[in-house]
Parts: C-alpha cells; sequence; structure tokens
C-alpha cells in the first residue's frame, strides 16, 4: 500500500511534470538549490550503494551451481566482475542496455510466477505459522521492522521520472509505468513471498543465498533449484545495467545545473555521461570490498539495502511535498484536499520505514545528511557570482595598474 501511494506521487508527477532527474528535479524546483543539491547528493549515494546489493543476489543465485562462490573472496571476484561488465555494457548506449534488461527482465519473471503460482501445491500452513513474527518483538515492531525491507523491493518506482528526458510522451508514458509496475510487482512479491514461507521452514529461509530456489528444489528436486537459480542469476544481473545508468542519469541532470561536479555532465556521441558511469562502477567496487567480509550474501545483502533504502526516503519525502504544490498549481483548489491526504499519508509512510529501520544505520544516515551541507557552497550559484565578480574586479585592477 505505502509503494502504491509512492507511485501514486510519481505518476502524478511524470504526468504534469516531467523532468529529467526525478527527485532532484523536483526538489531543485520547489525548494530551491540547496535542497536540490542535497537530494541529488543523497539520491546518488543510495542509488550506487544499492546498486551493490543487485550483483550480490545474482552470484548468490549462482552458488546453487557453484557452492565456491559462497566463499567471501570468491563471492567479491564474481560480483566485482559483474559490476565491471554492466558498468562497460552502458557505454555502449542505453539502448542496448534497455534491449538487455528486457529479456533478462522475462528471465527473472521464472522463479518469481512460477512459485506464486505453482507453489501452493507444496504448501503447508504449519510452515508457514512457524514463520509468524520470529522476531521476538511485538507484531507492531516486527511490522515496521519490515516496512523498510520489504521497501527495497520497491526501491525504482521514481525511476521513469528519473528518465523522463529520454522517454517518448513522458506525461502519459511515465505515469503509466509507474503505476502499472508497481500494481503488477506488488501482487507478484506478496503471492511469491507468501506461499514461500510456507514451504521452507523460515530456519532454513533466513540464511538462504538462493531462497527460490530452495524451494523449488524443495518442490520439485534439483532440476527445479537450477532452473530457478539460472533465471534469478540472469534477472537479476541484466537489471543492474539500467541502474547503473539511472545513477548515472540522476548525476548528470544536477551537473547539468552546476550543483554537481562537471565530470558528470560529460558524454559520449550516444549522450551518455560514461565518465559518470565509470565513477559509479569504481565506488560500487569500494561497497563490495567494505561488506565483502560479511559471513554470507545473505547477511552483505541486508547491509547494503538498509541502508540505500533509509538514504532513499529522505527524496521520497520532498517529492512528496513537491506533488502537492504541483497538483494545486494544475487543478482546481476544490480537488487539491484529496492529493493533500494522499501525499500526507506518504509522507506518513516513509517516515514509519525510517523509524523501523535499524538504529545504527538511521544513525549514520542522519550524520551523512548533515555532512553534505559541508560540500554545497562549492555549488552554490551565489558563491559563484561572488567570485566572478570578483576576478572580474581583479582584471579591471589590473589593467588599470598597467595603464
Amino acid at each position: 500500500a505505502g509503494a502504491l501511494l509512492l507511485a501514486f506521487v510519481f505518476a502524478k508527477l511524470g504526468k504534469l511534470a516531467p523532468k529529467a532527474g526525478g527527485p532532484y528535479a523536483y526538489a531543485r524546483d520547489w525548494f530551491g538549490p540547496y535542497m536540490g543539491f542535497q537530494t541529488n547528493t543523497i539520491y546518488w549515494f543510495a542509488n550506487w550503494i544499492g546498486n551493490v546489493a543487485i550483483p550480490i543476489a545474482a552470484v548468490g543465485y549462482f552458488s546453487y551451481f557453484f557452492p565456491i562462490l559462497s566463499e567471501p573472496l570468491v563471492r567479491c571476484i564474481a560480483v566485482l566482475i559483474l559490476v565491471w561488465a554492466l558498468s562497460f555494457a552502458n557505454v555502449i548506449g542505453p539502448a542496448f542496455v534497455s534491449r538487455v534488461q528486457t529479456v533478462t527482465t522475462s528471465f527473472a519473471l521464472v522463479p518469481i510466477l512460477g512459485i506464486a503460482i505453482f507453489g501452493w501445491f507444496f504448501f503447508d500452513a504449519d510452515i508457514f505459522k512457524g514463520a509468524y513474527n520470529v522476531s521476538g518483538e511485538s507484531n507492531f515492531g516486527a511490522i515496521s521492522s519490515a516496512a523498510a525491507l520489504t521497501l527495497w523491493a520497491f526501491i525504482g518506482v521514481e525511476s521513469a521520472s528519473v528518465t523522463a528526458g529520454v522517454v517518448e510522451n513522458p506525461e502519459k508514458n511515465v505515469a503509466r509505468a509507474t503505476l502499472a509496475g508497481v500494481f503488477l510487482a506488488a501482487i507478484a512479491y506478496i503471492a511469491s513471498s507468501s506461499v514461500i514461507m510456507g514451504m521452507v521452514p523460515n530456519g532454513e529461509l533466513q540464511t538462504s543465498d538462493a531462497p527460490f530456489a530452495l524451494a523449488a528444489a524443495k518442490a520439485v528436486g534439483g532440476w527445479g533449484g537450477a532452473l530457478v537459480s539460472l533465471c534469478a542469476f540472469i534477472g537479476a544481473a541484466g537489471s543492474l545495467g539500467g541502474w547503473i545508468l539511472l545513477t548515472a542519469q540522476s548525476a548528470k541532470a544536477a551537473s547539468d545545473d552546476g550543483l554537481f561536479p562537471s565530470i558528470f555532465s560529460k558524454t559520449n556521441k550516444d549522450d551518455v555521461p560514461v565518465k559518470g558511469v565509470l565513477i559509479v562502477a569504481v565506488l560500487m567496487t569500494l561497497a563490495v570490498l567494505v561488506t565483502s567480509t560479511s559471513e554470507t550474501a545473505s547477511a552483505q545483502f541486508d547491509v547494503i539495502t538498509s541502508a540505500a533504502v533509509v538514504l532513499t526516503l529522505l527524496p521520497y519525502i520532498y517529492s512528496c511535498v513537491a506533488c502537492y504544490f504541483v497538483v494545486e498549481r494544475s487543478h482546481p483548489l476544490v480537488h487539491t484536499g484529496a492529493f493533500w491526504t494522499l501525499t500526507s499519508l506518504t509522507v506518513v509512510y516513509c517516515l514509519w520505514a525510517i523509524y523501523g529501520s535499524s538504529g545504527t544505520i538511521v544513525q549514520y544516515a542522519f550524520l551523512f545528511v548533515l555532512f553534505t551541507t559541508v560540500f554545497y557552497p562549492f555549488f552554490s550559484e551565489e558563491r559563484r557570482q561572488q567570485r566572478q565578480r570578483a576576478r572580474e574586479a581583479s582584471a579591471i585592477s589590473a589593467g588599470a595598474r598597467r595603464s
């Protein structure tokens, strides 16, 4: 429900005010350059940190075939190979990446829809009941803790709005893609997650690097686990290319406005920010190395996704508030009350997800948000104008002395 509210916000923004840059552009236009700078910085960090979880998941599923990939060092090398392979794919051009992602997404649907539909034949109500609130917290505490974790499944709800600048007919297509995509994903995720908790005991699910493959193997044998693992690997690996491009495009939009280093604005003949893509790959490499000591891929995945979700929620909140202003400008006053209610509920949902996140991660995220203020003066338009006036005055003074 919270993800659908977010989808509504970004669909409305995409229809009424499609802008390249997504959350960054909305924060910049409605709250000023500083908020735009802060939003882009946080969003950009959240994206490339979250990107790391995708190859980790892909390698985790591939370890079904090669158990040695469960070893931290080997897993680290395999993840880095995927990161750099898909980064170079982006250099070829967004059209190529889009075609690859379209094909690989079809593979990803095989385990999700297969388990969601046929897993019910192997569903055990007792196993499902045994998975009920194993957190040791109250029901409210457990659900709150799950809020941020489940939101990870829908991170990217804003993706269509970020790439509005390269989408045909964005006023219609961004809204359609956002709402339809989240709605279909919600059905698939809820169905598959519910049935898998009735197929595999909770203790095994908690430590599995390839839970869908484990469920398929229990249902039909090793060949089912192998098929699901292969499809999940291809699907996850393919989606990484699109996320890397999304991250680079977000930075480019801010760089074009002078609110991010100019290196991110430089593009090749196909309008791909190549240097931005490569910088993202380098930072992802560092994140992989820092978290590579995790004992399992699932543990490494948890740390990465938790940090990415908490950082992403602040740009989401800004976008919700911007949506109200956009709607107020575009609709009769009598219609704005309903939109105010929906956007307010969405903000409450985002705050609730932060509340339920790990205290340590929220603490570090808060410190990071404060730390971004240190860098804003280097990108402030006022500062650039002052420096330009100082240079002009210095040149006039030097000319007068020569005369």
